[in-house]
């Protein structure tokens, strides 16, 4: 069995990442290794378009470093990285999936060519730039936001010096249900629900139960695209540079 882990390319935040969250090490099946990107902050990167250059060429790096160190997938805490997931793919030799959006087309093909629903952080970052670098038909979808949330707004898209130390999960639960289910009661079409962001799937099991539909996430990804004959490692959180 070879012995690897989970590349984690992490934005630069401050606000507590608890089970479940992609930034969390534990989140994951098989070891994962968290390498925080410095200055990839929500400002910077959970935009319509790409990131700048100087940030892409920094989670270049890190992925480089990563597979240098041993990883056999890289993932990454934020779905609107989607945008660069080209670009990192292209940088190493390993399987990357930095965004939940990438399964869009997978979960729509798996569930008989239904409608899709995306609760995400942001409705008006989750534009044609994202969509189109996931494969996404903007008609096989039906799109939710938090960003109009104050507790989720408050913890998850502010500034770094902004984000708070603590986490009221409470708040951000019920912000989430809310939107699921007002998504999923609009559209009773819709036959799934991927969440976009990496901080959602700690409420992913509660999403099924209140909604009725399959729940899928990044770390679902992760579980997909790791290799078989992969073992377990030691876990750790660095940062880069």
């Amino acid at each position: 069995m070879t012995r690897g882990f989970i590349g984690v390319l992490s934005l630069d935040t401050r606000f507590p990442r608890i089970l479940g969250d992609a930034g969390h090490p534990d989140s994951y099946h098989l070891t994962a290794r968290v390498r925080v990107v410095p200055g990839a902050g929500p400002t910077e990167i959970v935009r319509d378009g790409r990131p700048s250059q100087a940030l892409t060429d920094r989670f270049i790096a890190a992925a480089r470093a990563l597979e240098a160190e041993g990883a056999v997938l890289l993932t990454s805490t934020c779905g609107f990285l989607v945008t660069v997931q080209a670009e990192i793919a292209a940088a190493v030799r390993i399987p990357v999936l930095v965004s939940s959006l990438s399964l869009v087309p997978l979960v729509r093909a798996a569930t008989g060519g239904r409608l899709v629903g995306i609760v995400t952080a942001s409705t008006p970052a989750l534009g044609s730039a994202a969509l189109a670098a996931a494969g996404i038909e903007p008609g096989h979808i039906r799109i939710a936001g938090l960003q109009n949330h104050q507790d989720f707004a408050a913890t998850f898209l502010a500034p770094k010096s902004a984000q708070p130390v603590t986490l009221d999960q409470t708040a951000i639960a019920t912000a989430v249900a809310t939107v699921a289910r007002a998504l999923v009661d609009a559209t009773p079409k819709i036959g799934a629900i991927v969440l976009e962001c990496g901080n959602l799937p700690p409420y992913a099991d509660a999403l099924r139960r209140a909604t009725g539909r399959p729940v899928f996430t990044i770390l679902d990804g992760a579980r997909l695209l790791v290799p078989s004959d992969v073992g377990s490692g030691q876990i750790q959180i660095s940062q880069l540079g």
